[in-house]
């Protein structure tokens, strides 16, 4: 067995600020720099202290930084990594990762600063020179750093979200991250060339769930929602910004169309508005049935959804 080393920053047996250190072939490479969204203190962030304790600046001793998606428990402590901590070498993520990570970075600190009085957090300058730093990747794309040959495979999951085979010399891993083998209504599922990694390191966090179909899920969905219509009531859909907004943007603009209702559907401004933007633009990265329909409709070019603003109250 080759010599690997995987030291767990983050993540290691809980839910959040996902960090694994992997060190190979005399490397070290950093998986993911996320944050801990619930923690009030330095312990938001990554065991920085494990690279400082190694008696070397953090340039001299991390090779490359890949971020598998935007995610804040996968990004989040980037700006710290770089701008705090003071590390300035190669940082990859997918163009879309690149795009988005700005906007959930700069949410999240305006609520930890501006409503919690959060004083650990990094500033709106900090974000936009980290981000400077990131090299923006393609699908599928190979990179070389030194000898640390890296590719990018197509996870699923959100928009952007990446797994990465990464070899030094005859010692390598697949890192997944989060990633999706049921593709949804905008997204492909997740793959990868068949190879033969030394290490697997994956996401778990949901490993045992067993869920229900979804098929069987937006049915039941669909219906509750038109039922509650059809009596004269309103639908208030509590829901993630990025991904899971655009994906029941979807479902129900399509359900509305088939069954011609006429009652308003409308999502809030601001980050959800702000994200769906990019989803328009980055169609290559949807699924078969997204690209194929942009020929004649960009399926984010929703015919029967506003955008919430105040005016309409």
């Amino acid at each position: 067995m080759p010599a690997i080393k995987i030291t767990p920053l983050g993540a290691g047996q809980d839910v959040g600020r996902s960090c694994i250190l992997v060190s190979m072939g005399g490397r070290h490479i950093m998986l993911d720099c996320g944050m801990h969204m619930s923690a009030g203190d330095q312990k938001k962030f990554p065991d920085f202290d494990f690279i400082s304790s190694r008696g070397v600046g953090v340039d001299e001793y991390l090779d490359v930084v890949l971020i598998s998606h935007f995610h804040l428990d996968h990004c989040g402590a980037l700006p710290h990594l770089t701008e705090v901590i003071g590390y300035n070498g190669p940082i990859f993520m997918t163009h879309p990762t690149k795009a988005i990570c700005p906007l959930l970075l700069e949410d999240f600190r305006k609520v930890a600063v501006e409503r919690k009085g959060d004083t650990t957090m990094f500033t709106s300058a900090q974000i936009q020179t980290c981000m400077s730093k990131v090299t923006p990747l393609g699908l599928y794309q190979c990179v070389t750093v030194g000898d640390i040959f890296i590719k990018v495979y197509y996870a699923g999951h959100v928009l952007g979200a990446a797994m990465f085979y990464v070899r030094v010399g005859n010692e390598s891993i697949v890192y997944t991250g989060d990633y999706n083998m049921t593709p949804d209504r905008h997204l492909g599922s997740a793959w990868i060339d068949r190879c033969r990694p030394d290490v697997f390191i994956t996401e778990s966090t949901y490993a045992t769930t067993i869920r229900d179909s979804k098929r069987i899920r937006e049915r039941e969905f669909l219906k509750k929602v038109h039922t509650a219509v059809a009596r004269g009531g309103k639908v208030l859909i509590p829901v993630f910004a990025l991904g899971r907004a655009q994906e029941l943007c979807i479902l129900l603009d399509t359900y509305w169309e088939r069954m011609g209702l006429t009652a308003p559907i409308f999502f809030s401004a601001g980050l959800t508005e702000k994200a769906t933007n990019y989803y328009k633009l980055f169609i290559t990265w949807m699924n078969e049935k997204i690209q194929k329909t942009f020929v004649e409709r960009n399926m984010f070019e929703y015919k029967n959804i506003r955008v919430f603003i105040g005016s309409i109250m």
